[in-house]
């Protein structure tokens, strides 16, 4: 397996216009992810090789993808199953929500988000012990 590309230059311009033209569900999200709101520092609009998460925290090789009514499709589930086949081959997990739960319950998004992160760093930690 080659080695994964973060950030490639060659879709420099597509994640800058991303971030530009970013939809309500996603600005909305951002705005409470933005500045370690949350604990955890998330980017956006963050390649891995070919493909762009929508925000990616690091640290945690936790991808957070926001689904319209596009990724309903056969077509856009088929493509979505593909890619995160690729994305889960370098240890990055992925949580998805729809933009209904962006706008309809927020709070609840962030506090599913939050459980996760702290569940991920508890089993991190608790690996770290173990191999002492």
């Amino acid at each position: 397996m080659k080695n994964i590309l973060y950030n490639h230059k060659e879709y420099k311009t597509i994640r800058q216009s991303l971030r530009k033209q970013e939809i309500g569900a996603e600005k909305i999200l951002w705005s409470k992810l933005r500045n370690k709101q949350q604990v955890f520092k998330f980017r956006r609009q963050y390649g891995v090789g070919k493909y762009i998460l929508d925000f990616y925290c690091p640290k945690l090789k936790l991808a957070v993808e926001i689904d319209g009514s596009t990724h309903s499709t056969k077509e856009e589930i088929s493509k979505d199953k593909k890619r995160e086949e690729f994305i889960k081959k370098f240890g990055i997990e992925i949580k998805r929500y729809l933009n209904y739960d962006i706008y309809n319950n927020i709070e609840g998004v962030l506090v599913d988000i939050n459980n996760f992160c702290y569940k991920k760093i508890s089993l991190k930690k608790l690996s770290e012990i173990r191999h002492w």
